[in-house]
């Protein structure tokens, strides 16, 4: 209850962001390979977004 209005962090927004852009990169993969596509190249810039604040902590 007390966690309810707590913000998340820059690295938990990243990681939200990865799983949703992945997850509509899977959905189109099987209807439009080319939107499929660009959706994996966005999740694979925020996972660099990632790793760079991995490396930074």
């Amino acid at each position: 209850m007390f966690g309810l209005f707590k913000k998340k962090s820059k690295l938990d927004q990243l990681r939200d962001k990865y799983a949703k852009l992945q997850k509509e990169a899977f959905d189109l993969s099987k209807t439009n390979r080319q939107l499929a596509d660009k959706k994996t190249a966005e999740a694979e810039e925020v996972a660099k977004e990632i790793d760079k604040l991995r490396k930074e902590a």
